[in-house]
């Protein structure tokens, strides 16, 4: 059993859950190292201008694939609690009902996107140098939108499904397209922005179709695409409970253009640079904690619908020590590979590169904390109680972190703006505390 196939229903060791949630680590950091990539050939190929550009467009088109990772996380609490339940059949009807509606809305929101991306990208404080390159970069990632929303549907649902493996099977496949046509499109053919763009594009059609696909033909695993009628009231249960997940990533796009901003105030085109650097770095370090969430999140909705309060403590109390471990390592490693990070993407540039340099030393601090607000808004998204884990989203970023990025450039200039993610962390935690001490009874998690 030990060494078995791993089912919702185990009783989890610390390697079983490992085992279990390491998949789902994987393909997180594996889709941030892709974008770590875009990042180091287009900075290093295409210029710092370029790279401006991209970075100045990603976070209003990352804001369009929010219902991608809602109705994954909103839905995968419903999912898994119905199998729990032991509705295998319910469970495989809203699965498909979200699976079409994501394809659906995805076609429906690129269309005006493309159209009035140019006013979006001025209105959002585009220079006149960057503007063209912001454009085209965004136009071309839009024609892969409804494959983009279905790739962040599915890496939850894959782990719901009993076949994290699978997940990172697709992931590494779409990372995969999308380096090498990095590598051909932006290294060999010179293409820049639209071959970022491209390659990009092409990558999230792989991650996206490859599963459709799969649940859309017999498969082994737990869920696979059936005939649904619509049901509205699962449908409005999944955007309460993934709305933490709807606001944490519409903020982290409000606030990277709130950055971008203010960057491009304080100093110009160097600053949004530097904070692009600093985005696909920490992706790739957070990613660690958000995948594990997202492999844990089944299994304690699963056990939290079928009623085993012992399974849940325990879930909660090595999910606790684990998050711990991962943020003393990620800090220590960021830290220590802050130079050599810097060099990769912007050593051509002896100022940029001191700046970013900086800039990492400071954010990276807050790895020590991010982690367990991360699991305290994915714990009760899993658990069914979106409002509690949108609160701590909501706090966290919308107003911890967009309080902290304008108030303390004033006091303390451009190190303000790096200080205001650990800042806006450390002040976060306090609310997660709160919630899950308040709850503790009411769940059983400890």
């Amino acid at each position: 059993m030990r060494n078995g196939p791993i089912q919702l229903s185990d009783h989890f060791s610390y390697r079983r859950l490992l085992r279990f949630t390491l998949p789902t680590i994987g393909m997180m950091v594996f889709t941030s190292l892709y974008g770590l990539v875009d990042g180091f050939f287009v900075s290093n190929y295409a210029g710092k201008t370029a790279f401006a550009a991209v970075n100045f467009a990603w976070p209003f088109l990352g804001m369009l694939g929010v219902v991608g990772f809602m109705f994954g996380s909103g839905g995968n609490a419903i999912v898994s609690r119905l199998l729990g339940q032991r509705h295998p059949e319910k469970a495989r009807e809203v699965f498909s009902m979200l699976v079409w509606l994501a394809l659906g809305i995805g076609v429906v929101m690129a269309l005006p996107g493309w159209f009035f991306l140019r006013p979006i990208m001025l209105w959002l404080g585009a220079s006149e140098e960057i503007l063209p390159q912001c454009v085209l970069y965004g136009r071309i990632i839009l024609l892969a939108l409804p494959a983009t929303l279905l790739q962040y549907e599915f890496q939850t649902f894959l782990s719901t499904a009993e076949k994290p493996q699978l997940g990172f099977q697709f992931t590494f496949a779409a990372g995969m397209t999308n380096m090498l046509l990095d590598a051909l499109f932006i290294g060999i053919f010179k293409w820049g922005v639209a071959g970022a763009a491209l390659a990009t594009a092409l990558g999230q059609c792989v991650g996206g179709i490859g599963p459709l696909l799969y649940f859309w033909r017999p498969n082994t695993s737990l869920l696979r695409l059936t005939r649904f009628l619509f049901d509205g009231k699962a449908l409005l249960e999944t955007c309460i409970n993934g709305s933490s997940e709807l606001l944490s990533s519409i903020s982290m796009s409000v606030i990277s253009m709130l950055y971008n901003f203010q960057l491009m105030r304080y100093i110009g085109e160097n600053g949004v640079a530097a904070y692009g650097t600093l985005m696909y770095v920490c992706f790739i370090f957070v990613a660690w904690f958000v995948g594990y969430c997202v492999g844990v999140s089944p299994l304690i909705g699963y056990h939290y619908g079928a009623e085993n309060r012992v399974e849940l403590k325990s879930l909660f109390r090595k999910s606790l020590l684990l998050i711990s471990l991962f943020s003393v390592l990620m800090t220590a490693f960021a830290e220590l590979s802050a130079g050599v990070l810097s060099d990769l993407y912007v050593g051509y540039d002896p100022q940029l590169r001191a700046l970013t340099l900086r800039a990492f030393r400071v954010c990276s601090l807050s790895f020590l904390i991010s982690g367990f607000n991360i699991f305290g808004s994915s714990l009760f998204t899993a658990l069914g109680n979106g409002p509690v884990s949108a609160a701590i989203s909501f706090f966290r970023t919308l107003v911890c972190e967009v309080a902290a990025v304008l108030i303390l450039p004033l006091l303390l200039g451009i190190e303000g703006i790096w200080l205001s993610v650990l800042v806006a962390e450390a002040v976060a935690l306090l609310l997660t505390l709160f919630f899950v001490v308040l709850y503790r009874n009411r769940y059983g998690y400890c």
